[in-house]
């Protein structure tokens, strides 16, 4: 649900707009439903449902022509009635008292419901331009001494994992360095660490900056066998869409090294149901594989 909450607080964010007011529009669907596609749940949703059930989280206060409270669900319930959304107002009165508050609170958003691969494509989607100063850590604010915590296992997972699969990647083979040191090698989460994946080899991929970012955003997946899944819902018409992308269907992941485990089935599972975008398309045809 806090997935939702980033990508539909209303209007510009910062000291000019601490009561921010959203309005059920058709333009506004549309924009929600699109952003709602892109870095929302893997499963279909509706523009209306965290319109409506952010509510619950006492975080959104809706109004309708009958009063406070939201008429329902439906997007033409919501419409019809002339509802609006809004930060609730505890929100909006510490948002005035500290402006800053927003960034930081978009951070936690992110750090905490997101992979850290979307994160400034998904601000820029949303027009949250988070200053330097509220997106940085506080010596002693709440949560910063976890989330340094959090960087010091990233730097060790992300050695373990490239070590795991040679420093090339798993899905394309990829192996670039620049001087004595990897270029656009990353270390990939299968399931997130928002979502109690663990910093362990078997949680993890070698990939490159491109693949890692379509595994995060669900266009890839590891099916059954170990072999690479592709989504339907991908659309590539180029040359080398084809050879990057859609060529990887059905084939085998590369890795990891003999006696290190390979990613374990419950993390695989996990990614499938709650990342990867829809099904899986069949292998291409040797025609189009190179």
């Amino acid at each position: 649900m806090h997935q939702t909450y980033l990508i539909t607080l209303p209007g510009p964010v910062g000291a000019h707009a601490p009561q921010p007011q959203a309005t059920v529009t058709a333009t506004g669907e549309q924009e929600l439903r699109r952003l709602l596609e892109e870095y929302g749940p893997s499963h279909p949703t509706t523009p209306a449902y965290p319109f409506h059930q952010l509510v619950s989280d006492g975080v959104w206060e809706v109004r309708a022509d009958q009063g406070l409270g939201s008429p329902g669900s439906g997007v033409r319930v919501l419409r019809s009635s002339g509802a609006t959304g809004r930060l609730a107002p505890e929100l909006r009165t510490a948002l005035r008292r500290e402006p800053a508050l927003m960034g930081r609170l978009a951070r936690v958003l992110l750090d905490f419901h997101f992979p850290p691969s979307p994160h400034a494509d998904l601000c820029e989607a949303v027009g949250l331009d988070l200053d330097p100063a509220e997106a940085a850590d506080v010596t002693g604010s709440p949560g910063g001494r976890e989330r340094a915590a959090r960087r010091q296992r990233d730097r060790r997972m992300r050695e373990l994992v490239l070590t795991a699969y040679e420093f090339q990647c798993a899905f394309c083979g990829y192996d670039g360095m620049l001087g004595a040191g990897t270029v656009g090698l990353e270390a990939a989460h299968v399931r997130w660490l928002s979502y109690d994946g663990p910093d362990e080899v078997d949680n993890g991929l070698g990939l490159c900056s491109l693949h890692h970012k379509l595994f995060d955003k669900g266009v890839l997946g590891l099916g059954e066998g170990r072999r690479i899944l592709v989504s339907q819902r991908f659309v590539g018409r180029t040359e080398a869409s084809r050879q990057h992308v859609l060529a990887l269907a059905g084939r085998p992941v590369i890795g990891p090294q003999a006696g290190v485990p390979p990613v374990a089935g419950r993390h695989r599972q996990w990614h499938v149901e709650q990342v990867f975008r829809g099904e899986a398309r069949e292998p291409l045809t040797p025609a189009y594989t190179g």
